[in-house]
């Protein structure tokens, strides 16, 4: 096991294409709660002895890492994320589990340094950051032990509808480097990819949070932080701003796509 060490993870055969952005990892972990949550009741449905080596899937801050862990106290996680501030906030918050989480910085839409097939997959809130799902699947497959579970859950189709809406009308209209995508299609990726019993849905979870600073800071870390990114330092606050003040409400109407699969032979 490799214990603190963190492995960085870069495969030049491939041709330019989306890299994972970097994240404001102390903003995001004070503002997580929604995605905690949501974390949460996906690991529920993720059967455990507690003697497995379980890979997260996109880590970030290491919350819901946490109650991954304390669900296996015989066992290991793989906290894996594309953002080294990300790997560094989940480091801190899970320093007392010791050697019994391995963290690894690495992009999901490339193939993955873990040598060691792990027992399971578990991820939230982090597949729709991936555009090319089709290696996106392949990725995770190859890394999984025969028989082994993924439970997942991401932005679905139809998320964020609302605030895409006011991206559609600000600056160059651009939409964002997220993927949302259907059931439908995401089980017949699946299934190329080499899993069975594939189950995959949709849920609404529209999210109300308090005016003004809290819903724009939210807004700024979580949902905005690749358009800030684009834009010169002094423009960013009165562009977050705006997005928030186009809305009706306080609130983001989040669909999540559930994703439940087992590797074939």
């Amino acid at each position: 096991m490799l214990g603190h060490v963190i492995v960085p993870f870069q495969d030049t055969s491939h041709v330019k294409r989306h890299s994972p952005r970097d994240w404001d990892a102390a903003s995001y972990d004070q503002v997580a709660d929604p995605m905690t949550r949501w974390g949460a009741a996906v690991l529920d449905r993720l059967p455990l002895r507690g003697d497995e080596r379980v890979l997260d899937a996109g880590c970030g801050s290491g919350r819901v890492t946490e109650l991954l862990v304390e669900r296996l106290p015989r066992g290991a996680v793989v906290a894996l994320d594309g953002s080294q501030a990300m790997i560094e906030q989940a480091r801190s918050r899970l320093a007392r589990f010791g050697d019994r989480v391995e963290y690894i910085v690495a992009d999901l839409g490339r193939p993955l340094p873990i040598v060691e097939l792990v027992d399971a997959i578990l991820s939230t809130a982090t597949f729709h950051w991936v555009l090319d799902h089709d290696a996106l699947f392949r990725n995770l497959a190859a890394v999984l032990q025969t028989g082994g579970r993924l439970v997942a859950q991401c932005g679905g189709a139809g998320n964020v509808a609302s605030i895409r809406r006011v991206l559609a009308g600000i600056g160059d209209g651009w939409l964002g480097d997220a993927h949302f995508e259907t059931p439908a299609a995401t089980s017949g990726r699946l299934e190329a990819a080499g899993f069975v019993d594939v189950e995959c849905w949709l849920t609404d979870e529209p999210t109300s949070f308090e005016p003004g600073v809290p819903f724009e800071t939210y807004l700024r870390t979580v949902v905005l932080g690749s358009h800030v990114a684009r834009l010169p330092e002094p423009e960013r606050d009165a562009f977050v701003h705006a997005v928030a003040s186009a809305l009706p409400e306080a609130r983001i109407d989040y669909v999540r796509l559930n994703i439940l699969a087992r590797r074939a032979a």
